[in-house]
């Protein structure tokens, strides 16, 4: 039902920012995959995405916020899937649990860097990843604290454990990329690899 001030309801607002935010992501992706990140403009973007340059401000401060648009959500459901495991869990545990019941509720996120590798884009691109990793880790080692065993050095403790974990994933990031470079990587294969590279870390933490 309409408001009496003619503003649509509140659920089909949100539901319209998703589609426009969703159009601008899908056209950036597809105008960076074709002409490259430096030659893509603003402009050509929204032209593509059938909005406005003011409508885009809206939702993104500048082109480069689309190279890595979906990398906040997937970084929140880590944290989200984190607070939701057992107490009880290892915490290392509960972190792969966590990363992996993240990727597999978005199974088709993928990150445009990840997918194509941009031309005249890497250094955003790897200053973007570093930075939102070591936020990320942040976030998980506040988590952590409250769920390893008090004692001392607990805050060193959980800071260790979210940076290991955080660099197992990190270098699936790596290798998915630089497989790109060399050959055709089928979809899927950052999630087939993410179990492996904390099969590997769990080894070296018992060899330890």
């Amino acid at each position: 039902m309409a408001r009496s001030d003619g503003a649509p309801p509140a659920g089909l607002r949100e539901r319209k920012k998703a589609q426009t935010r969703e159009a601008l992501r899908v056209a950036a992706a597809r105008l960076f995959a074709e002409r490259g990140f430096a030659e893509t403009t603003v402009a050509e973007i929204v032209e593509a995405a059938g909005v406005s340059p003011r409508t885009f401000f809206r939702y993104f401060d500048s082109k480069e916020d689309l190279l890595l648009p979906d990398l906040t959500e997937s970084f929140d459901r880590m944290v989200q899937e984190l607070a939701r495991r057992p107490l009880e869990e290892p915490a290392l545990v509960a972190l792969r649990e966590a990363v992996l019941a993240a990727v597999d509720s978005a199974p088709h996120t993928t990150l445009v860097a990840l997918a194509h590798p941009l031309e005249g884009a890497e250094a955003v691109v790897t200053d973007r990843l570093v930075y939102a990793f070591v936020e990320l880790e942040s976030r998980l080692t506040k988590l952590l604290v409250e769920r390893l065993p008090p004692g001392p050095d607990v805050d060193l403790r959980a800071a260790v454990v979210a940076i290991t974990a955080m660099s197992a994933m990190r270098a699936v990031v790596r290798t998915v990329r630089e497989r790109r470079k060399t050959e055709e990587v089928p979809v899927g294969t950052f999630a087939r690899l993410l179990p492996t590279a904390f099969a590997v870390l769990a080894e070296a933490s018992a060899d330890l």
